[in-house]
């Protein structure tokens, strides 16, 4: 496996600010990434306020329950166990919990906080634990019962797991998924991935996980802890209502402190707006950020002059009510993405947050949010990004002399370019000729008829224009009859760009890990897991 930078800049300004110019938006964070000493500087802050936090053993026995739960590793199982230690710090990333494990980046997102872990115990010399937080209580089930592959015949499926009659705002990790769902959406997997030597082992154990599992959620949390328990990466679902008991202190503070914490975020977007930039999420008066849970629906709350209500002011609630909710009833109430940080910033001692690019900008509005609740905001590292090229794929690049970024920026240029090359028959340049001589013979014989019978200059026109038509029809004719000698290279040429940019976007977003699983096993994801990439924002390419 081989990994070459490619310069792909994303259409994020705020982002792209961040990885190349820190200094224009360094007024939004608390600590510079690339500062050779962050890392001493945060865990030295981190023990300053460590009275807000919750309490370590506590935490430690909820994550046990949790990753025996899902089978996670041993390696994973001793790492809560140092994660109670004092100097323990953490790094943590996290993501909806998708159907088989949602689009690559959802992969690269772990891998990069194992990295990221990993290179932090190296520098400081003390345990630092990989962390992946699973969004068990979002409830965007549109956005998490999918997946994409790409088939031999150049189609983008995709493959969907049925929650017909499901509440659409019920929180993903209460979904129940009945087996005849699991049944179906394993056999539209099944039918999209190829026969190879791994394919019998591979949907064997996707058909185990899913039986063991009722939800997306515990399928998602069971694929990532095969996938990377062995690095000792540690997981939680944040519905948990174990972890929600441990939540009470933090919950109490943000209702208690609601308008302040507000007016923080509302600071925050002001000051994005001032540099320049166009807020991620919306901050509006009279934001609660926080969800409550009314018969398994989560519903936001929003302030008013007398406590709380819903959007659709269903329920009210005093602050009395809602904080009578955090003592007895945690697992009712649930953060919203602002919210979500300071959470896991009470839950863990986070060394860094690994984070995409839109999280990134919108984490850049929770600066002063954070110190309203005593705390400082994590490094935030970007977590990597990869195009996977395979064998056949590379031989085409190197075929046709096309770089990734003649594939992403220039591809139909490109590809209409070799093309012409191709044309022995200058077939373009003969039509154009025939097209002038054309015009230059027939043009004054029509001109001459006219003076004969005026009438006769209309139906001249209409003829030469048909004419005209004629010869674009057989042009193009011609042009069909000679691509066609190419439909293998152009197809070998088309699957590049649908690999790269499978709907037009990245390919990280689109595609799914399980394809490639199929295809070359685990070896090569052990291989990029261990890679010591710089943790910089980069995108690379990766050659299989």
């Amino acid at each position: 496996m081989q990994l070459a930078v490619c310069e792909w800049k994303q259409n994020q300004p705020l982002f792209e600010t961040y990885i190349q110019n820190f200094a224009g938006v360094s007024e939004l964070y608390d600590y510079h990434p690339w500062d050779p000493d962050v890392y001493e500087k945060r865990a030295e802050d981190l023990f300053s306020y460590r009275h807000l936090r919750a309490d370590r053993t506590g935490l430690a026995e909820v994550l046990y329950a949790y990753n025996r739960s899902i089978g996670n590793a041993p390696q994973a199982l001793n790492n809560i166990g140092r994660l109670a230690e004092d100097r323990a710090l953490a790094v943590v990333g996290g993501q909806q919990a998708g159907l088989f494990t949602g689009p690559l980046f959802v992969v690269y997102k772990a891998i990069t906080v194992i990295q990221a872990a990993r290179q932090a115990e190296e520098k400081l010399r003390r345990p630092v634990i990989p962390v992946f937080w699973i969004a068990g209580e979002d409830h965007d089930l549109d956005e998490v019962n999918h997946i994409h592959a790409l088939t031999p015949q150049l189609k983008v499926e995709k493959i969907r797991i049925e929650t017909a009659g499901a509440s659409p705002r019920i929180p993903v990790s209460r979904l129940r998924i009945p087996r005849s769902a699991w049944l179906a959406a394993i056999g539209q997997l099944d039918a999209v991935l190829m026969p190879t030597e791994y394919k019998e082992d591979l949907m064997g154990r996707i058909t185990r996980m899913a039986e063991q599992s009722r939800t997306l959620s515990e399928f998602f949390a069971r694929a990532l802890a095969w996938l990377f328990g062995e690095y000792g990466l540690v997981f939680l679902d944040s519905d948990d209502p174990a972890l929600r008991r441990l939540e009470k202190p933090m919950f109490r503070r943000i209702i208690e402190q609601n308008a302040a914490l507000n007016e923080a975020l509302i600071y925050g977007r002001e000051k994005v707006e001032r540099l320049g930039f166009q807020p991620q999420t919306e901050i509006r008066e009279g934001q609660a950020n926080l969800f409550v849970i009314e018969r398994d629906e989560r519903a936001l709350l929003y302030r008013t002059q007398t406590g709380f209500t819903t959007r659709q002011e269903t329920n009210a609630y005093s602050a009395e009510d809602l904080l009578r909710l955090a003592e007895q009833h945690p697992e009712r109430l649930s953060n919203n993405v602002m919210t979500r940080p300071l959470m896991q910033e009470y839950l863990f001692p986070v060394l860094a947050a690994v984070l995409g690019p839109g999280e990134i900008a919108y984490w850049g509005l929770t600066r002063k949010a954070f110190h309203s609740m005593g705390m400082r905001m994590p490094v935030l590292l970007p977590r990597s990004r990869y195009t996977l090229v395979e064998g056949t794929l590379q031989k085409h690049m190197q075929k046709f002399g096309l770089s990734p970024e003649d594939i992403l920026f220039r591809f139909q240029e490109k590809r209409q370019s070799w093309l012409e090359r191709q044309d022995s028959l200058r077939l373009p340049e003969r039509f154009a000729r025939l097209r002038a001589q054309f015009t230059e013979a027939y043009r004054p014989l029509l001109d001459d008829i006219a003076k004969i019978n005026p009438g006769l200059k209309k139906l001249g026109d209409t003829n030469m224009q048909k004419i005209a038509e004629q010869l674009e029809f057989m042009e193009n004719r011609a042009k069909g009859a000679f691509a066609s000698q190419f439909e293998s290279s152009l197809r070998q040429m088309d699957r590049l760009y649908l690999s790269f940019l499978p709907l037009g976007k990245p390919q990280e977003r689109i595609l799914n890990i399980f394809p490639y699983l199929n295809k070359y096993g685990t070896d090569w994801l052990r291989e990029l897991t261990e890679s010591p990439v710089p943790l910089t924002g980069q995108h690379h390419v990766c050659y299989l």
